[in-house]
């Protein structure tokens, strides 16, 4: 599913899927697949206009969304599954996120970034590793979340994860 211009696209894949090639945005296909298949997936294309995510695996996403509220962090909505949690970003592109990554000395390799051309599984959904749930909802009401900018959080994620005592990652997990 695309994203829908102005805000977050969500829709329905059928159950069995044939993959993310079934995504759509149009309306009638996806009210027909919410009332005929409630427990298929909720996915979020990334990229494009629609939001993107930097992810981290479920314990360093807590401990980071712990770090980046005392640093005084404003972060957009955030999803959790049992394995990972992704903090959602305004859209970038594959160059600039390059460009960023090699600006830097340092980056924790358990990030991962989705961008242009990845997903990310929405709630109420659920997948193999359990349920899928908004760690930090967007806001109610809104039409779009507010996303914070990419290279903030790179930075942000960067020095809350360094300077642990023993000199490692403080976001280790």
């Amino acid at each position: 599913m695309r994203g829908v211009p102005g805000g977050v696209g969500e829709g329905r894949l059928p159950d069995p899927a044939p993959g993310l090639l079934a995504a759509t945005t149009d309306e009638r296909m996806v009210r027909w697949w919410w009332t005929s298949r409630p427990t298929a997936p909720v996915m979020l294309a990334t990229g494009g206009r629609a939001p993107c995510a930097v992810s981290l695996p479920a314990l360093a996403g807590a401990k980071a969304l712990v770090a980046l509220d005392r640093m005084g962090m404003r972060l957009g909505p955030v999803v959790a599954t049992p394995t990972r949690w992704s903090l959602l970003v305004a859209p970038y592109t594959l160059e600039r996120l390059g460009e960023l990554l090699y600006s830097k000395d340092w980056v924790p390799s358990s990030l991962r970034f989705h961008g242009e051309g990845g997903y990310l599984v929405l709630p109420p959904s659920e997948t193999g590793a359990g349920q899928v749930r908004w760690e930090r909802a967007p806001s109610p009401g809104a039409a779009a979340p507010w996303l914070p900018d990419v290279e903030a959080v790179l930075d942000a994620l960067v020095e809350a994860s360094t300077g642990a005592p023993d000199g490692g990652s403080r976001l280790a997990y």
